[in-house]
């Protein structure tokens, strides 16, 4: 891809005798939303982790926006001020109100006015719906309103691209649409984003690019209706029959 804002090449990560990512060749284009599927251990989360250097390589190399993240000089926690990443729990400061939680790094990273970080925050609060909760503690929110600060947050920063781990696992099922509504919005506004998930429904409907991963390898990838409508390998078919069918158990 020649507008390619995340290139990947020959990625290897491992925890000691675990090797959790084989040799992962990947891209991302700019403006594309693409989802990460596969069963739990398949190297998802390590892989999404190693985009901004949560984790790092064991070999390979880790391009954003042109920049080598794995060169030993660059500068990488210049480099994330461009990548805002949701995690699964929403780590919050629970001494501050949900507009405060969005003003802090502003503050002490981007070096930004109290006025300013206060105006940012609060019109990132307002995009993902949370007009009325500006002054709310984390333990006033529900999930679903904490995963939502935790998004207005990252947005604050004025990334390029974002990242998300498995955003909805840590909430009730009633309040898992609440967040994914506001994951659409990005995706419409033109957001660069790279999604683990398993919630199938919205990749389908939102990925531009599924990507399903097992054994630490790309097994397969393309659009959501050839890898979620009609998968070509098998485990990708086997993976998708017990996601999308609970009460398929495979034969002994």
């Amino acid at each position: 891809m020649s507008d390619a804002l995340v290139q990947i090449r020959d990625l290897h990560k491992s925890f000691g005798d675990n090797h959790v990512l084989r040799g992962i060749d990947f891209e991302v284009a700019q403006g594309e939303v693409v989802c990460v599927i596969g069963p739990s251990g398949s190297g998802k989360s390590t892989l999404l982790r190693c985009v901004n250097l949560l984790e790092t390589p064991s070999s390979g190399t880790v391009l954003v926006a042109g920049e080598d993240l794995t060169d030993p000089d660059c500068d990488i926690d210049a480099a994330r001020r461009h990548i805002g990443m949701v995690f699964q729990s929403f780590n919050l400061f629970p001494h501050h109100t949900a507009l405060t939680n969005c003003m802090v790094a502003q503050q002490m990273v981007l070096k930004r006015g109290k006025k300013e970080a206060r105006e940012v925050a609060s019109k990132n609060l307002d995009r993902v719906g949370l007009t009325d909760k500006h002054d709310a503690y984390p333990a006033k929110l529900s999930g679903g309103q904490q995963q939502r600060v935790a998004i207005a947050r990252a947005l604050s920063m004025a990334p390029n691209l974002m990242l998300f781990d498995e955003p909805t696992s840590a909430l009730d099922p009633e309040l898992v649409g609440e967040v994914l509504t506001v994951m659409r919005k990005l995706a419409e506004e033109g957001m660069t984003m790279l999604v683990v998930t398993h919630e199938m429904a919205f990749a389908r409907e939102v990925a531009d690019r599924v990507v399903f991963m097992d054994g630490g390898v790309i097994v397969e990838q393309g659009t959501p209706h050839d890898v979620i409508g009609s998968p070509k390998e098998p485990r990708t078919k086997e993976f998708l029959r017990r996601v999308l069918d609970p009460t398929h158990v495979t034969p002994t």
